[in-house]
This record gives structure tokens, sequence and C-alpha cells, in this order.
């Protein structure tokens, strides 16, 4: 259950470029197949990546996708309380595919999906 106060966007709402996105997923999910711009940390690894985390642009909101968007919600509540702009896209990855949007997988000749 995604909490009530965390900023939340679907999917169909998201800008189609200008977008600052990360992907809280495990190491096989993004793999399999993530959208082709985004960053790659996963959830449980977020407080040792506090320097990329730094490096995105802050000029914009952090968008942040999982697989449905349980873990984006952790995850982007823990970036507002650490003072990032986050945003988390409901619906995570799964949605992403059934909107259309683009996506890139890591597997060679293998064709990308969301896992």
């Amino acid at each position: 259950m995604i909490p009530e106060d965390i900023p939340t966007v679907s999917v169909a709402d998201l800008p189609a470029g200008g977008l600052t996105l990360l992907d809280v997923r495990e190491h096989d999910e993004w793999v399999a197949g993530h959208a082709p711009e985004a960053v790659h940390i996963p959830l449980g690894e977020l407080p040792a990546h506090l320097e990329d985390l730094a490096k995105l642009p802050d000029d914009r909101p952090i968008h942040v996708v999982c697989r449905t968007g349980g873990r984006s919600a952790r995850a982007t509540a823990w970036l507002l309380a650490n003072g990032w702009d986050a945003v988390n896209v409901a619906g995570g990855m799964k949605s992403w595919l059934t909107e259309g949007r683009p996506v890139v997988g890591e597997r060679g000749e293998v064709p990308p999906e969301v896992l």
C-alpha cells in the first residue's frame, strides 16, 4: 500500500522527455528490461549511493519506478526525507510497458521484458 502523503504520478501523466527516472528494482529485473534513460540503483542500495544521487539533475524531480509501485514508494519516501525532490511512478514498469513507453534489455538477442 502506498502512503497517501507520497507524491505519485501515473505513467500516462509523465512528460515525454526531460525526465529523471530512477529504477529501484533488483539487478535481474533491470537486465530483463528497463526504460532507456533510467538510472539504476536497487532500493536496498540507495543509502550507499549518495554520490550517484547527488549527480542527478536538481532542477526537476526524480521520478522513481519499480515493478508496480511499492518499492518505488518506499524509495520516494526515503529520498524526500533526505532532501531530494522525488515522485513515485504509480504502476511502475508494468504500467510503463502497458502505456507503450520504450523498454530496453541487457540480454543480447533476448527481447526486453518487465519482470
